[in-house]
């Protein structure tokens, strides 16, 4: 059954003029209920009556009006119209989040982000850049830019204790990021049982989340699947080789939920390598499961990370000048005399 609202110019109708087709000229609103409608019968002549909702079901629309007209809300189409210029903004400026954001970054920033995380789609990466290099801001532009392109909604990161209202600060003031802190009373007061369902940009404390199995819970619930999830301090997320046999910790057991749960994984730390292979292999299987599945055997076969991390040293790292952005480290010989 038609509605008032389709008795648009164009429109041919039947109801209007008994036995013969009425097509719409003008369609004249008096409140929501009754409309003024001027209409050309099959002769020619122009006629106008009242139509009141009570009068729909005497109507049948055999040809609709024109699906173009300039009658919309200018205003509505400007907003939508902006909209879609924001979304495909990332075409047409590729480094848009480094002017959306309050940052100055560094060609190793940038060449991070844009370079090495951005192509790799899903990402599983490791950034191990040293200690100073900016691996905050690096994670920032990287999740305004997925979310500029629509790859990006949800995004739980992952940091000790210390360092959360840190992240949340950094991402807040210099990427308008609006970050929350999951915190005991937060996930209390859920409406929905589940706080990780409810909120999609959440930073969370590590230990919080590896020792408490009724979180884990939480986050393997239906519903809770992230986007990105970042680690920082991933070191921390160690698993090592003892008399032939693998111990895990609860915070790797941890890293294995959010690597199933997660389309994106990025584990940040300074520290990727304690010495040993066979355990910086099992830290890799938290990128590549399969690529590092099984015992590591002496000699058996080289690792390749290539493809799945990125290191820069203190002495790499310029600014755009090209002039050191530390200074040169030296190592000072001391000897000690004893009588």
């Amino acid at each position: 059954m038609p509605r008032l609202e389709d008795l648009k110019p164009g429109a041919q109708v039947e109801g209007l003029v008994r036995q013969e087709l009425a097509t719409v000229v003008d369609a004249k609103w008096h409140g929501s209920d009754c409309v003024e409608l001027t209409y050309k019968r099959a002769g020619g002549s122009v006629e106008n009556r009242l139509l009141y909702r009570s009068d729909e079901t005497n109507l049948g629309i055999v040809q609709v009006g024109r699906g173009w007209e300039f009658t919309g809300d200018g205003a509505r189409y400007r907003l939508v119209a902006e909209a879609q210029r924001i979304h495909l903004a990332h075409l047409f400026d590729p480094y848009l989040a480094v002017h959306a954001s309050l940052i100055e970054p560094l060609p190793h920033q940038i060449t991070a982000v844009y370079e090495e995380m951005i192509p790799r789609q899903p990402l599983r990466f490791l950034l191990a850049d040293d200690p100073g290099a900016g691996k905050t801001i690096m994670s920032g532009l990287l999740i305004k830019e997925l979310m500029a392109r629509g790859e990006v909604e949800r995004c739980l990161i992952v940091a000790p204790g210390s360092l959360t209202e840190q992240w949340q600060d950094e991402l807040g003031n210099k990427f308008s990021l609006p970050f929350e802190i999951s915190t005991n009373e937060g996930i209390e007061a859920s409406l929905s049982g589940n706080y990780f369902i409810e909120h999609n940009l959440v930073i969370a404390r590590l230990d919080k989340l590896s020792r408490n199995e009724e979180i884990q819970a939480l986050l393997e619930a239906p519903g809770t699947d992230w986007d990105l999830v970042i680690f920082d301090e991933a070191h921390k997320l160690s698993a090592t080789y003892f008399g032939g046999e693998v111990k895990y910790t609860k915070r790797y057991h941890l890293g294995e939920l959010l690597a199933r749960r997660s389309r994106n994984l990025l584990l940040l730390t300074a520290t990727p390598h304690n010495g040993k292979d066979e355990d910086f292999q099992l830290f890799l299987a938290l990128l590549d499961a399969d690529q590092f599945e099984g015992g590591y055997r002496d000699g058996a076969r080289s690792i390749d990370v290539s493809d799945l991390m990125r290191r820069a040293v203190k002495e790499r790292l310029v600014r755009f000048d090209n002039t050191p952005l530390f200074p040169e480290r030296k190592a000072i010989s001391v000897s000690y005399r004893l009588s």
